[in-house]
């Protein structure tokens, strides 16, 4: 790509163009060599008109209703002014190579939404490299002008601390349940939610979730909030009727209100950037470890050793470092 055609990029970008945002997008995720540069200085070029969203994550296991809830939560706020993308990170996808795309069609009206963005999880071979992708591609989201990002957790497991570190309030669903179910779920994740709701709240279902509420609300008093100055509310909801929507986003509004007039807000974003920072200092040395050809034959030969149990991966490492430092 030559530096008209990135300037073509670029002006596609900020002018809201589906085209070259999809472009831009393929850009950054891309690990050609080549690209890397040109990547870099996209992003330094459109970093100006980055940072103005407010990013949620959304997280809950499965079957808890996450793509319905995302549907209606976003058509809503489309509804009331705002452009919205959505994103998914998939730590598993690193490992089987595959990509939300089910989820896409399961949001029915936002995918037809000219208000609206969803972006599958890409899929990665490297450490990381989800939720990399995922950061630059909100960058570029942002830089075309829409002012909600919503990240939704795919996988389970590392995915939720992984949204934690790059949104401003994240959301936990839940499923209404007995008291017993709080055992299944993790304290980390409860830790790190700064709302959560309790899904499918309707028909039969409304009285057992109320129920659900309270029993969570109990559970959250004894733990350590994520942001100081805000008790994280237990609320009921419905991604099927919409039920509850309105007052949680009223919720995420509050949260916003007051972490930016506590300092809050910058120093989460602030953390963001140098864990940012390290995860592509990672990425960036896992490749070129990769990409020098002397390196690779070394590095092969060493698996090899490491496989047949002649060497341990304590020794392995050490070597492939000092390798990596001497060239």
């Amino acid at each position: 790509m030559g530096t008209s055609e990135l300037d073509l990029v670029i002006a596609g970008v900020l002018s809201g163009d589906r085209t070259w945002i999809a472009k831009a997008i393929t850009l950054v995720e891309s690990t050609a060599s080549d690209d890397k540069g040109q990547a870099v200085e996209f992003l330094q070029s459109i970093a100006v008109h980055t940072g103005g969203s407010q990013r949620i994550g959304v997280t809950g296991s499965p079957g808890v209703g996450k793509s319905t809830f995302i549907d209606e939560l976003g058509t809503y706020l489309t509804e009331i002014g705002h452009k919205v993308a959505v994103l998914a990170v998939d730590p598993s996808s690193s490992i089987s190579g595959g990509s939300i795309l089910g989820d896409k069609t399961r949001m029915e009206r936002l995918s037809t939404n000219p208000d609206a963005f969803i972006r599958p999880s890409p899929s990665s071979g490297i450490l990381g490299g989800v939720a990399k992708g995922t950061r630059e591609t909100m960058l570029i989201l942002e830089a075309a002008g829409f002012d909600i990002v919503l990240v939704e957790t795919v996988g389970v497991g590392q995915s939720e601390a992984l949204v934690a570190e790059m949104v401003d309030f994240f959301l936990l669903l839940l499923l209404p349940g007995s008291g017993d179910s709080l055992q299944g779920i993790k304290k980390g994740v409860l830790e790190l939610a700064d709302l959560i709701a309790v899904n499918k709240a309707d028909g039969n279902n409304e009285l057992r979730a109320r129920q659900s509420a309270r029993d969570y609300q109990s559970a959250m008093s004894l733990l350590t909030p994520e942001t100081s100055n805000w008790a994280s509310p237990v609320m009921t909801c419905s991604g099927l009727t919409g039920q509850g929507i309105p007052a949680i986003w009223e919720q995420v509004k509050l949260h916003q209100q007051l972490t930016l007039e506590t300092g809050d807000w910058e120093r989460r974003r602030t953390n963001q950037q140098i864990k940012w920072m390290w995860a592509l200092v990672e990425d960036r040395l896992i490749h070129s470890l990769k990409e020098e050809p002397e390196l690779t034959t070394a590095i092969s030969a060493t698996e090899i050793e490491v496989q047949s149990g002649s060497l341990s991966p304590f020794a392995a490492a050490e070597r492939i470092i000092d390798l990596f430092t001497r060239g």
